[in-house]
């Protein structure tokens, strides 16, 4: 079977990669640039950009399945409308290309931002897959804006045919993390001690290898126009730095911020984060994520994917070993 990963350079794409490998699948992979998460590995690579409608024709020829990662994350807006272009016309692009080669199955990786976190609960305490979408408003962040519109534009194309399931995980942790991640780093920071302070806030976190076995259930017997939610489990951050302890003995800071102060320094955190070309950790968008009041329900996605996230200690422990082993943990 041949399948194409778009977005197969970032951390679920370089994880779903060798998994795909292992299983023995001809992979043919559609990257813009880097390609340093897939090095060494025998997949054929395609360069190219999931907008360009040419460009995503030539690799979905001949695919069987297609699995559609590629994304633009942003928890800084969109200025320059990538994440916009990338989200939306991008899936569009992809979806079309495999409609017109005729594929057997096609995955798409949303996200939880798709669903609308910010309203009201109206008596549903948890978010499942029937929670309404982000509104194309103004109102909400364009990261999460683009995911909801996103699907919609998926919906469109399979409205005439295209086979597709989506799948949408929660914030994602694990090892092959190449980029490293915005969890990355956290976890990274947290080893070099260079995280004055941890934030009073919590979110949902699943690991990596999960999400990918998750992605492979979809395949094989995810069910045509339906939604899984992918998540794993509810944790605060000061969770997290206790689990990052455990595995490297390197005590958090103590200091626990509440969000209202950690908004104040937003400006100081973007001025930063320019100087070092990096986007910040903290900003308006990520800050409000942690203050997300909801849960999720992943039972659907465990009755009919198999989906049971793994121990987040076990998550941490393999994050921090891969680092090691991949050289980006300076010795102390």
């Amino acid at each position: 079977m041949t399948v194409l990963v778009t977005g197969a350079s970032g951390h679920i794409g370089a994880n779903l990669v060798r998994t795909l490998l292992q299983r023995g699948e001809r992979v043919r992979v559609l990257v813009r640039n880097s390609t340093r998460a897939l090095d060494g590995l025998d997949v054929e690579r395609l360069t190219g950009d999931v907008r360009d409608p040419d460009a995503a024709r030539r690799a979905a020829a001949g695919a069987e399945v297609v699995v559609h990662l590629a994304a633009q994350i942003s928890i800084s807006g969109d200025p320059h409308g990538l994440v916009r272009a990338v989200n939306v016309d991008g899936v569009r692009s992809i979806a079309e290309a495999a409609l017109a080669a005729g594929v057997r199955k096609f995955v798409h990786c949303s996200s939880v931002h798709a669903f609308d976190l910010y309203r009201a609960a109206e008596g549903r305490p948890m978010v499942d897959e029937q929670w309404p979408r982000v509104p194309d408003a103004p109102s909400h962040f364009a990261y999460d804006r683009s995911k909801a519109a996103g699907e919609r534009a998926l919906r469109e194309v399979m409205a005439r045919g295209l086979p597709a399931t989506i799948v949408h995980p929660s914030g994602v942790i694990g090892p092959y993390d190449f980029g490293p991640s915005r969890m990355g780093r956290l976890f990274l920071q947290l080893y070099r001690r260079s995280l004055p302070s941890l934030v009073d806030g919590a979110f949902d976190f699943v690991d990596v290898r999960d999400v990918v076995a998750g992605t492979l259930a979809a395949i094989d017997r995810g069910e045509v126009g339906e939604n899984y939610l992918l998540t794993g489990h509810h944790l605060h951050v000061r969770d997290i730095a206790a689990a990052a302890q455990a595995v490297t003995g390197v005590k958090p800071p103590r200091l626990v911020s509440p969000i209202w102060l950690a908004r104040l320094g937003v400006p100081f955190f973007t001025v930063a984060g320019k100087v070092l070309r990096q986007e910040p950790l903290y900003t308006d968008e990520s800050l409000a994520v942690l203050q997300t009041p909801y849960k999720f329900d992943r039972a659907k996605a465990g009755r009919a994917l198999g989906h049971a996230p793994r121990p987040f200690a076990e998550s941490v422990r393999d994050i921090y070993a891969w680092f090691d082993a991949a050289g980006m943990l300076e010795r102390r």
